[in-house]
């Protein structure tokens, strides 16, 4: 007599929906995220629900709200749908070496200035290869990371506990000022002791450069404006146009796009304090490793060519 086999729940799927769910917060963009339809996703996390015999969503006019042990579901679900990409990344790469699609978080200090010609690269050399990017606060990527939405990071590896990485660039902050701007009456490199005094513009909370840029403050005697907090390196640029303070930048941000402005000053800050290691990083459980080494070859080389041609 044969045992009666019992589904196991919840699915893939189910876990997916849900994950969606606490995205969007709303059924109807959920459905839409997964391309299905409203009514399907409702009754397969109703399902969910009753396997499960709890309530892991607080539906309303307004839209859906986790509970408590949803969220936590939620944390869990991710966890289980990383292990599934990264043992389909496994299959992928054990058959077929560089393809098959990757997802790549960036921090935005790097990302819009080194993956163009990245991507480029890419394609010509792995025509089956997919990427596809995500960009984010340094605190926000970590953790998309841990819970798997992503397979990589192009960040700073001291930010991201408990993974592996290798370096790919050094980058030194640059100060970018107007052009009545008395730091702008010299060109060359800028010791720390000139930016006493002076209000430095960075990005806001959960950006690594923000951290760098107050080290920069506590050494030189300079202070961090909490007036100007820019939402990006363009924002940061222009309030330094503007006279709202002196800009601090990274060079493939400096180098890139700064210098194309002729109205504004662009000089390094010569320290060693004034300089960031970039890596590829990615988590220590991850199939991926022989891929990320050949990224890593790539990334660095354009990177190199960037900054040796600013």
């Amino acid at each position: 007599m044969c045992d009666k086999l019992i589904p196991m729940r919840p699915t893939l799927k189910q876990l997916q929906y849900l994950v969606a769910i606490a995205e969007t917060g709303k059924f109807a963009d959920a459905a839409r995220m997964m391309n299905v339809s409203q009514p399907s996703l409702s009754t397969q996390l109703a399902d969910m629900e009753f396997e499960l015999d709890t309530v892991l969503i607080e539906r309303g006019r307004h839209g859906a709200t986790l509970t408590p042990i949803g969220e936590d579901t939620v944390q869990r679900a991710r966890v289980i749908l990383a292990s599934v990409e990264e043992l389909k990344a496994h299959a992928v790469a054990g058959s077929d070496g560089f393809s098959g699609r990757m997802r790549l978080g960036v921090i935005p200090t790097v990302g819009p200035y080194l993956l163009p010609s990245v991507t480029s690269k890419l394609h010509g050399q792995y025509p089956d290869f997919r990427i596809s990017v995500q960009e984010e606060r340094t605190i926000d990527l970590d953790q998309r990371l841990r819970e798997g939405q992503v397979d990589t990071l192009i960040s700073t590896a001291e930010d991201h506990e408990n993974t592996h990485s290798v370096p790919l660039f050094t980058e030194d902050l640059w100060i970018c000022v107007a052009p009545d701007h008395p730091l702008a009456k010299e060109q060359g490199p800028i010791g720390p002791k000139e930016l006493k005094g002076l209000s430095l513009l960075s990005l806001g909370h959960g950006h690594n450069l923000n951290l760098a840029i107050r080290e920069v403050a506590r050494l030189s005697g300079a202070f961090v404006s909490h007036e100007y907090e820019g939402t990006s390196l363009d924002a940061i640029r222009q309030m330094a146009a503007m006279g709202a303070g002196v800009a601090v930048l990274p060079s493939l941000y400096a180098l890139v796009e700064a210098r194309r402005d002729q109205a504004l000053s662009v000089r390094r800050i010569d320290h060693p304090v004034a300089r960031r290691q970039i890596s590829l990083v990615w988590r220590d459980t991850s199939p991926m490793r022989e891929q990320m080494g050949e990224l890593a070859e790539i990334l660095r080389e354009v990177a190199g060519e960037l900054i040796e041609r600013g």
